[in-house]
């Protein structure tokens, strides 16, 4: 049929000038999330009295050493470093090149609590101060205001120590400099810091006590400012971004290292503002974390152009090395759509899987699979290695949850052929039996992403006739919500092949399209739980977490939406009353079987791993049809969270008639149309018994109706 055409096998090579061997070499990755600024003319490194202060939320006080702020070579032991030492404890430490002098507090520091931190040293007179108290209120702290723990500390001593100051030497907040090939940051810091700075004289208790009551933290003008990072300031309609102003004199801004996080509750959070967006002066919080990773910042060993008649589609850089394989996949999208079909592929929930590590770390993961996961060495490798960076599944070592995750970085788990623990393919590798049924089929598609479709929004779409989504797109921004929404009522036909799709909110900067914001809130199926009042990107002002709690559930433009999750085993379809209406026959032709599904890829079935519901109090169309729900699955496939309100025997699958999945199909504004599966497991099914399945054929009635010009069959006779 003319929409369908010859195309080449997976896994075919393509000749490229890369072909050959190519000489690569290890490269350095900085690991841990930082600020710092270049401070050539030593304007942060004052000859006379000076003292320094912050406001902090440490994490993980003790352990190990940490840098609050100073500027400072480790490698040269010059400059001067405020931190807090391996027992919690404030530090000062002075060097001159040769010796290093320390003032040590005495009172321990407790994680998640704020305080103001600050210390002050007269060189002439050698006279150096600590000062601690803690800054809390009934919102901000770990603490309730009314206990009476021991939080002050006001240390006093002498230090000679004479300060070597080196031109070459970056003030670094959140960590120390190190000299070396190459310069790195090291006393990596966990935990927030609101504002900070430096002033040209020497502080006593009393004068610390003034910035502390400040509404601000704003010292006052006789303390001889030299520089006031407030990371308050910034918020804007495109969020904010990775500068710390300096109000200072001098304007030594600092820049942000691996993305640290902002839009996060200050010292001053009053807990009756949710949103940086309605008090920003309370959100200059900054969470910095020793293990946060965005940009590997490495040298390209190579670079590819791709020729401009490749055809579009999924290609991957393929490396042998000592008779190790490994690939680099890449997607080239159509430079002039031509192409009845687009595979929508789900970039943006391949980066939110990437390196996952939720396998290794959490202890709920084996009853959740409801057996032991299956490990592989490629799983252990993402776990020894730091600098492949963590996924939105994670936590970071204080607690906290990974919300940044980017694609510069090797991305181990997103590769053909590679199993998640729970013994299925996932994401990608899953996606790809999608591919494989189109090629084996004949049909004449190109690919689209999920970034295509966040940056050029409804133009993406609209060039085709149909959309294919893979079997979990998890993670969706505003853009691409209203680009489908937009597509499908304008007469677009999408075919969802998935489940657990358009579930979270998600963000991109228009510069860095590489790197994604999520934040897990107070509702759905998470691995974390961000901390309250936290809940808006700072990539862009919009509230994260769950779709379904904007307003904008996925039955809207799905017909089907979350309902639940197991992974011990996949089930079946029974066919429903809906399948054997006339008007249609065309979906169901060639398919007499009852049962539908009973194989695949995914653990035995076609309805199974996550799974998606027709429900018409969320949202699913009145018209929609429902042509077979789910059977077979067990108790280990329990009903979502976000459902539950009251916990109760009796939520699984055997027993509520709630946790199923659906295939669901409804008519759209102009001739546009939804066929729905509502099981990741669904494209897992198609490759098998050589691709001649009742799955299969059902897909195949529904995508040769949806490119054919035209409405669609039987449209007259439904309502």
């Amino acid at each position: 049929m003319s929409t369908r055409t010859a195309r080449a096998t997976l896994d075919t090579p393509v000749a490229s000038p890369l072909d050959g061997a190519l000489a690569v070499a290890r490269q350095f990755t900085q690991v841990g999330s930082f600020a710092r600024v270049a401070d050539p003319a030593g304007l942060l490194a004052p000859d006379g009295a000076f003292s320094g202060f912050a406001f902090i939320w440490p994490t993980t006080p003790g352990g190990r050493s940490q840098t609050l702020f100073g500027r400072w070579d480790a490698a040269r032991v010059s400059g001067y470093r405020f931190g807090i030492d391996a027992q919690g404890r404030l530090e000062l430490a002075l060097g001159d090149g040769i010796s290093v002098a320390h003032l040590l507090g005495e009172v321990p520091l407790f994680a998640r609590c704020w305080y103001l931190v600050g210390f002050s040293h007269d060189p002439a007179s050698g006279e150096t101060r600590l000062y601690q108290e803690a800054v809390i209120n009934a919102s901000n702290s770990l603490h309730a205001p009314i206990l009476p723990y021991a939080y002050a500390e006001r240390r006093a001593g002498v230090l000679t120590q004479a300060i070597l100051h080196l031109p070459d030497t970056p003030f670094v907040l959140a960590g120390s400099h190190r000299l070396g090939t190459p310069a790195q940051v090291v006393d990596l810091y966990n935990g927030k810091i609101d504002r900070c700075g430096l002033v040209g004289r020497a502080l006593d208790a009393a004068a610390f006590d003034a910035i502390r009551r400040d509404a601000d933290g704003l010292p006052g003008r006789e303390f001889r400012l030299l520089a006031y990072w407030n990371p308050s300031i910034g918020y804007g309609p495109a969020g904010i971004g990775d500068t710390l102003v300096d109000q200072g004199p001098a304007a030594l801004d600092l820049e942000g290292f691996n993305r640290p996080v902002r839009a996060m509750t200050g010292f001053n959070w009053s807990g009756r503002d949710d949103s940086y967006r309605l008090a920003p002066e309370q959100y200059g919080g900054v969470h910095f974390h020793d293990d946060a990773l965005i940009d590997c910042r490495w040298t390209p060993a190579c670079s590819l152009e791709v020729p401009a008649d490749l055809p579009s589609g999924c290609y991957a850089l393929k490396l042998r090395q000592g008779g190790v394989e490994e690939h680099i996949p890449f997607f080239v999208r159509a430079a002039t759509p031509r192409a009845p079909i687009a595979v929508l592929m789900a970039t943006a929930s391949y980066l939110a899987y990437a390196n996952e590590q939720l396998s290794f770390s959490s202890p709920v993961v084996q009853p959740i699979f409801g057996r032991t996961p299956i490990l592989s060495e490629d799983d252990m490798i993402r776990v020894e290695r730091p600098e492949l960076g963590l996924s939105a599944y994670d936590c970071h070592s204080d607690g906290a949850g990974v919300c940044f995750s980017s694609w510069r970085r090797p991305i181990l788990n997103m590769r053909p052929r590679y199993r998640m623990a729970l013994g299925s393919t996932w994401q990608f590798p899953a996606d790809l039996s999608m591919i494989a049924w189109l090629t084996h089929k004949g049909y004449d598609y190109e690919v689209l992403t999920d970034h295509d479709l966040h940056r050029d929004g409804l133009a993406a779409l609209q060039p085709y006739q149909a959309v294919i989504t893979g079997s979990h797109p998890e993670y969706y921004s505003w853009r691409m919500m209203d680009a489908t929404e937009q597509y499908l009522g304008g007469g677009g036909r999408l075919i969802y092949t998935g489940a657990n799709g358009y579930y979270w909110a998600v963000s991109f900067r228009d510069d860095e399209p590489w790197c994604m914001e999520v934040r897990k809130l107070d509702s759905g199926s998470r691995a974390w739980q961000a901390q309250p009042g936290e809940h808006y990107n700072q990539s862009e002002p919009v509230r994260s977490g769950l779709w379904r709690n904007i307003g904008r559930t996925p039955q809207k433009l799905l017909g089907v939406g979350f309902a639940t999750e197991g992974f011990d085993a996949s089930g079946s379809y029974s066919r429903m009353p809906d399948a054997d209406k006339p008007e249609l026959e065309w979906i169901m032709a060639g398919v007499p079987e009852t049962l539908i599904g009973d194989f695949g890829l995914a653990l035995g079935g076609a309805a199974g791993l996550e799974l998606d519901r027709y429900d018409l109090h969320l949202g699913t169309p009145p018209g929609a049809y429902l042509l077979a729900t789910s059977q077979g699955l067990s108790d280990n496939y329990p009903r979502v969270s976000e459902e539950i309100y009251y916990m109760f025997p009796g939520q699984g699958a055997t027993q509520d008639y709630q946790c199923r999945a659906d295939v669901v199909f409804f008519d759209t504004l102009n001739d546009g149309a939804v066929f729905s599966t509502g099981s990741i497991a669904w494209t897992s099914a198609l490759p098998s018994r050589g691709f001649d399945n009742p799955v299969s054929r059902i897909t195949a009635n529904v995508l040769d109706a949806f490119i054919r010009p035209g409405p669609l069959p039987g449209r007259a006779a439904r309502p």
